[in-house]
Formats: structure tokens, sequence, C-alpha cells
């Protein structure tokens, strides 16, 4: 097929490409400005426009007809781009779509990695093992990996690793052969407007899974028992810090017992020598992390593994999404008191509801049980400063987030460096 992309810069567009590009398909396209997604894509021969005003894409679909035009849902219904592919008929597809596709035609089988929080870490896992066992593996997984590229294609493997997302109920496009389900905690407001419709979605993936591997209390917050189900109630004894990578690492345990893939003892090991992925308290210099976790569960997990390396811990947050933050407002209670300070930022406006009120950072705070240990700050110089003099000081500088902060610190610490 001759495939187009629109956004290959996407941590999700850009393996997704250079997955179809290895599976013997022609790729081409487009994002509004270049990064290193797009450099490796160049590397591999693909051909990537800068510039999303769709005379590249009728340009390419006159020289040869484009089958499918891909895209993620961040793109806008107006986009030019997309709407130029309906008006030539070109089919169009989220990527999703064209990932199962793609499984399904190379007869792959596909192990889903899905939940709430820490899906991207147990698919690195899960690709870091299978990878250090010398089996071939094919994946796709939403980060950037010390180990390798983000998705890759391997004509040898059996089996596709795939970070399954329930946003946009991108996970019932799959069928998988096997699921893991590292936990469910109501979220995405803006597709899922109720608690019940989010686990009803999980109810639906587990029940399209063939088999499913999940914790006991997501099974019994979903009311899903059955002989397709394994329930987990104990992690396994791991050297890996933090409980909640303990309890990740126990999926891909158990998983690989069942695909009868080596001895426990083995994949143990190969789990404790796990590097981590990028953006998943990810050491950017001395006592300086960078964390993509932006829901309070996940703040409160991340605390107790920066806990486990010191007992003073600063905490930069910067809240994703107002809609996200009407619904989370209440869950702030009892999650942050590992840490000595919280240094608490406006929160990253994306996908929003125009009529529903942006929540100041004092209105959402309140509910936070060490709410004087709060100080109210912005991305700026001042920020900057109050972070080395807390490094100097000998605190672990945790920054949370999945909007702009971690950009920023990059930013300011590539400036120090010069």
């Amino acid at each position: 097929m001759n495939i187009y992309f629109s956004g290959l810069g996407g941590v999700g567009v850009g393996p997704l490409a250079e997955i179809a590009h290895d599976a013997g398909h022609t790729v081409v396209g487009s994002d509004l400005e270049p990064n290193l997604v797009t450099e490796r894509l160049i590397e591999k021969g693909i051909a990537v426009q800068i510039g999303q005003d769709g005379s590249y894409l009728r340009a390419c679909h006159e020289e040869t007809p484009i089958d499918w035009f891909v895209y993620t849902a961040a793109l806008p219904e107006n986009h030019p781009e997309l709407t130029l592919a309906r008006d030539l008929g070109i089919k169009t597809a989220k990527r999703d779509e064209l990932l199962a596709h793609i499984i399904k035609e190379k007869n792959l089988k596909l192990i889903a990695v899905s939940g709430t929080h820490g899906k991207t870490t147990t698919t690195g896992m899960f690709v870091w093992t299978l990878k250090q066992l010398g089996m071939p593996v094919s994946y796709s997984v939403g980060t950037t990996l010390p180990f390798g590229p983000s998705g890759a294609f391997d004509p040898a493997s059996e089996y596709f690793v795939y970070e399954c997302d329930e946003y946009d109920r991108n996970f019932l496009h799959f069928e998988p052969y096997l699921s893991l389900l590292t936990s469910v905690d109501y979220d995405h407001p803006d597709t899922y407007p109720t608690e019940d419709s989010y686990k009803e979605a999980f109810t639906q993936f587990i029940q399209k899974s063939e088999h499913t591997i999940l914790w006991g209390e997501d099974a019994d917050y979903l009311s899903s028992f059955g002989e397709k189900e394994w329930i987990l109630d104990t992690a396994n004894d791991l050297k890996i810090p933090g409980e909640h990578n303990r309890h990740n690492a126990s999926l891909v345990v158990k998983a690989c017992e069942y695909l009868q893939i080596s001895d426990g003892t083995t994949v143990t090991k190969t789990l404790e020598a796990f590097p981590g992925t990028d953006r998943r308290f990810e050491r950017l210099a001395d006592n300086l992390y960078s964390d993509y976790g932006h829901h309070p569960r996940e703040i409160a997990a991340t605390l107790q593994l920066a806990h486990e390396l010191s007992d003073n811990i600063v905490l930069v947050y910067q809240p994703h999404q107002n809609r996200r933050q009407h619904r989370m407002i209440d869950a702030y209670t009892n999650q942050f008191e590992l840490a000595r300070k919280i240094v608490w930022l406006p929160t990253y406006l994306t996908r929003e509801d125009p009529n529903e009120a942006i929540l100041s950072p004092e209105e959402l705070s309140q509910h936070v049980t060490n709410k004087d240990d709060i100080i109210y700050a912005s991305l700026d110089e001042d920020l900057w400063d109050l972070i080395e003099q807390e490094r100097k000081n000998g605190a672990l500088v945790l920054c949370m987030g999945a909007g702009t902060i971690d950009g920023w610190l990059r930013e300011h610490l590539a400036l120090t460096s010069l």
C-alpha cells in the first residue's frame, strides 16, 4: 500500500510509519516542524515534508495514488491535509486502525499492554525482555527508548507488543492474543464522560482479548472474572526501584510464563537490568528527574519511587488539561505527603471545553493534605533558580507533567551546559 502519514514527528505516528515501512509498505508524510523522529525516518529513506498546507499530499497522490491517509486524534477536523484527503476520496483512518490491519496482515499475535497508568513502562519492559532473550519482536511504545527505536517490525517475529491506549477508545480496535492490564482508574473525561463508561470500555477490551492478566483490585473494580483472566494479587520480589515498577514487572513475568518464554528466574534477572524508558522517572542531571505522570495516582507512585532514593523531595507539578482537572480535583488528597515541598504550576491546556472555567492552581490544590508545603510558580527564570538552589542543597527535584515542563527543563539544562 501507499500510505501518507500526517504528523510524522509524533510519538505515535512516527513509530507506526517506521513499522509500515519495514512491513513493506510505501510511506510518505508530513509534519509542521522537524524533530528527532522525522530525522530518523529520513535516515530510513522515508520522504518527509515540513509543512502541512495540503500541497505535498496532492502532489504525492497525483504521482502515485495514496491508499490510506493516517492521522492522530489530535488532528482537527478542519486540518488542510485531512480535508483534502477526504475531498480526493482517499481512505482516512486513525493510526490504530492501520496498526490492526498490519498485525492481521502479517499474522502476528498481539500482546496488548493497557491500563490507566504504567502502560509505557510495562510495554518497554516486555520489549526489553524479549530482546534480551534473543527473540525477534515487533512492537510500538509511546516514548523513546534507550535500547531501540520506539517502533519496529521484524518479519521473523511471532508477537507484536503494543502500548494499547484507551484514549479515544483506540484499544477497542484490537483483538489481542494476550492483554496485560496495568491498572484501571478513571481518566480521559473528554472521551468517557462518566466513570461507568470508562469501566465499560475496559470490560469490552477484556472481552475482545483471548486472555488477560490483571490485578485483583482491578478485576473487582470492573466486576470482571472469567476463565480467560489470570488474577494477580501480590507482586514478585524483584530488585527494581519503585513499588509500581515491581507490579508492572510482575505482569511481564506472568505473561512470559503464560507464553512459555524462558524460565521465571531468567526473566526476573532480565527485568532487573531494565534501563527504563524516557520521561518515566528519567534522570536528566544530578538530583533532577523528569516524569510524564499527570494523574494523582501516578504522582503518588512516582513519589514512592523517589523516596526509595531520597527523603528530601521537591515536586514540581504541571497539571494536564483543565477538563481532566475538574474531575480529578478531589483525588489529590493523600497523594503528595512524601514531598517536602510542592511547586504547583498552572494547568497545561489542551482539548478543552470552552464552557468550563479554568481552575486556578489555588483552587485545584485546595484538597491537598499537606497544602502548607505548596508554593505557586510558573515556567520562568525564578522557577529555574529555585530548582537549581534545591539541587545544590541536596534535594531530589522531581518534575512531573505531560505538557511543556519536560521541554522547558531540557532547554534550561542545555543552556547551563554551554
